[in-house]
């Protein structure tokens, strides 16, 4: 006899009792940062639910855990009109300025005391939110105060912004917050986009501005976004008497607060905040560029009343910025080790939050364009995301005429080839690769680098040195030196190493050392050899399986591109930057002096065959966050040992995430995609390398 298959209100019960824990255990996470179960558990509770609604479709609903990441790319954004218009407000930038604020405020209501309510203004993108019987139905951008875009889906995305309110809520609640990203994520992201040739963020509103108003929510879906609600804008069958309540509410709901507000008695105590929040700013993991002071009772706020464009009842109180005004000396151009021109502003010296600062990167060819800078002009400076020096502004009132327009280079002006813009991306590039020497000396820093041939006191300083001296020309040459080249190098300037190393002074011990290691290294796997080329699109893992699929470079260099796309995790874009790296004269010439000098191209007939029946055989690994125990070449060589494979992004076909202290982007997509995840007790216990249990 068959068993019985469940009734749909069963199902729907035990559904709606799995989403229930979920959306618990995401607010523990991702508003109140304390989880109480692991991360192994919260994965078995999102992959029973996808396993439930997969064989049950009709009974997945919008407001469900598993619909966060967006479907298909949107042909364009929609136009949403506010219920309440989200209005800017006018700033005060001195302790004056904010007395006169209450004086006006007082005045108006006839009142000589008059409470307030101090928060963070957090330097992010502004959204309103709309819901409907507690569950999120719209979400737009601020767009003019009247009108915004409508990005539902990619909001949909951002996991501290509920999908479902947490009871008791009201009927109809619409509240305006803050998209933002944090310094360490913005810094993170722009690194990851250095690396694949994609143009970088200014600063970290701009980065969450630009993730959020992405067509396609899969996008935004990858991108480390956090929100702060902070008002609510219309709330149905409840009457709110103070913003205070308001902001625990909001909490209560299951919204993100932020949680250094404070209510304040007088203008005194806005005072003594905004002193206090202008000097600890810096240490915030976010960027605040002031607060935001406001009026505490609604019934006030009310009888204040507008202006045409701002609140009589708030005021923004600036930070003093870390900005400082300064004149540009030079420009100049400085080609990469992929080939990418990055034009550099050489500036007057000037103290900024606590270095002195005289480079600043005005990231691409039509950032400067869009900002004038010239040679000359006088600028406003900053560091963006607390960090980066970058022009802010041209301050034209200051301009004499005698400043000079730079033009950008149509040639590379190191090697003169002609450079490329293509189709889609910002950056303009020098083709010319290893036959260009400035992208031939960062090649020989990457090709020494300990992820590639790991030539051990090969750096930065001493490969400008002999790059100074004309004993190399590219990494071809590394394998004809002989101490007697090394020893004695003059000292060079300190600027050839860019400031990321000091430049040593070769002994005889020093130099016999050098040697030996970049003999040692001829016999580097090849895999090894293909990462260290430096090929564009081609990290650690993809160099693992095209020496594995391919077994040796000469096989490599004749692969077509269906027989290239064959290998898994190598799509159209790599396929065609490998078989356009093989094509260009001067690196086919420096792989033949590597030939020559005995650099092994082939894989080795010894391998260690993988551990085909390991805990890992054939799975998938993705490592996000930092390791105590290893480095991340261990732990990913690790997983090769036991018969896995490593990826660098996570996608449909990843089986696990391991994820270490500070995670990124990667363990929220994992978690999204109900992807298995193990922190790094579990992974050694995985490996059989550690005998206690996991950690919660």
């Amino acid at each position: 006899m068959s068993p019985v298959p469940p009734s749909d209100e069963a199902v729907a019960r035990e559904i709606e009792r799995l989403r229930a824990e979920i959306r618990h255990h995401d607010y523990r996470y991702f508003v109140l940062d304390c989880p109480e179960i692991t991360d192994a558990a919260y994965d078995r509770l999102v992959a029973a639910l996808r396993e439930l609604e997969s064989r049950f479709p009709h009974l997945i609903t919008p407001d469900s855990p598993t619909q966060r990441v967006g479907g298909a790319p949107a042909a364009g954004f929609g136009q949403v009109r506010h219920p309440v218009a989200l209005l800017g407000l006018d700033n005060a930038t001195n302790h004056m300025d904010l007395r006169d604020f209450d004086r006006r405020v007082r005045s108006a209501l006839g009142d000589d005391a008059v409470g307030y309510v101090a928060e963070l203004k957090i330097d992010g993108l502004s959204v309103a939110l709309t819901y409907e019987q507690g569950i999120f139905v719209q979400g737009a951008t601020r767009g003019d105060g009247e009108v915004g875009e409508d990005v539902t889906a990619n909001l949909r995305t951002v996991r501290s912004i509920p999908l479902r309110l947490r009871e008791p809520f009201p009927p109809r609640l619409a509240v305006r917050g803050e998209v933002y990203m944090s310094r360490e994520d913005f810094l993170r992201l722009n690194r990851e986009r250095e690396r694949m040739g994609e143009a970088v963020f200014a600063n970290p509103r701009n980065a969450a501005a630009g993730s959020v108003r992405q067509l396609d929510p899969r996008v935004t879906a990858a991108r480390p976004l956090q929100s702060f609600i902070y008002e609510v804008l219309v709330v149905e069958g409840l009457d709110l008497q103070y913003q205070h309540q308001a902001l625990e509410l909001l909490g209560r709901w299951g919204f993100r607060v932020n949680p250094h507000s404070r209510i304040c008695a007088d203008v005194q105590e806005v005072i003594a905040y905004c002193e206090e929040w202008a000097a600890k700013c810096r240490d915030l993991p976010y960027d605040a560029d002031g607060v935001v002071v406001k009026v505490d009772s609604l019934a006030a706020q009310r009888r204040l009343g507008f202006r045409a464009r701002s609140p009589r009842w708030a005021v923004a109180f600036k930070f003093e910025a870390d900005q400082e005004i300064t004149v540009v000396r030079a420009i100049e151009i400085q080609v990469g080790r992929t080939g990418v021109l990055t034009p550099v502003a050489h500036l007057e010296p000037v103290r900024l939050a606590g270095s002195t600062v005289s480079r600043a990167s005005l990231h691409n060819e039509d950032i400067l364009r869009a900002k004038d800078v010239r040679v000359g002009d006088t600028v406003l400076v900053r560091k963006a995301g607390g960090v980066i020096p970058e022009v802010v502004e041209v301050l034209g009132s200051r301009r004499t005429g005698s400043e000079m327009r730079f033009h950008f280079p149509q040639a590379c002006p190191v090697c003169g080839a002609a450079t490329v813009r293509l189709e889609g991306e910002v950056a303009r590039r020098c083709p010319n690769s290893l036959g260009c020497p400035a992208q031939r000396q960062e090649a020989v820093v990457h090709f020494a680098s300990r992820r590639a041939m790991n030539i051990e006191g090969l750096g930065p300083a001493v490969v400008a040195q002999l790059f100074a001296a004309g004993r190399i020309g590219d990494v071809g040459d590394l394998y004809r030196l002989t101490e007697a080249d090394l020893t004695g190098l003059p000292r060079v300037g300190a600027e050839l190493a860019r400031g990321r190393d000091k430049v040593p002074r070769f002994r005889e011990e020093s130099a016999r050392k050098l040697v030996q290691a970049i003999d040692a290294s001829r016999g580097n796997p090849l895999h090894r050899l293909i990462y260290g080329l430096g090929i564009r699109h081609v990290g650690e893992e993809v160099a693992s399986l095209l020496a594995t699929n391919f077994c040796s470079l000469d096989r490599l260099m004749r692969a077509d591109q269906a027989e290239l796309e064959a290998v898994p995790a190598v799509g159209p874009s790599i396929a065609q930057s490998v078989i356009a790296f093989f094509r260009e004269e001067a690196n086919l010439r420096v792989i033949e002096k590597l030939r020559a000098a005995g650099v092994r191209m082939h894989a080795q007939e010894t391998a260690p065959a993988p551990a085909a029946a390991g805990p890992l055989a054939g799975k998938l690994v993705v490592f996000t966050g930092t390791l105590r125990s290893m480095t991340r070449s261990e732990a990913e060589a690790k997983v090769r040992e036991q018969g896995g494979k490593v990826g660098t992004s996570v996608s449909r076909n990843t089986d696990l995430v391991v994820a270490g202290e500070d995670p990124g982007s990667k363990l929220a997509e994992a978690r999204a995609r109900g992807i298995a995840v193990l922190d790094e007790q579990a992974f050694l216990v995985l490996l059989g390398t550690r005998g206690d249990e996991p950690r919660a």
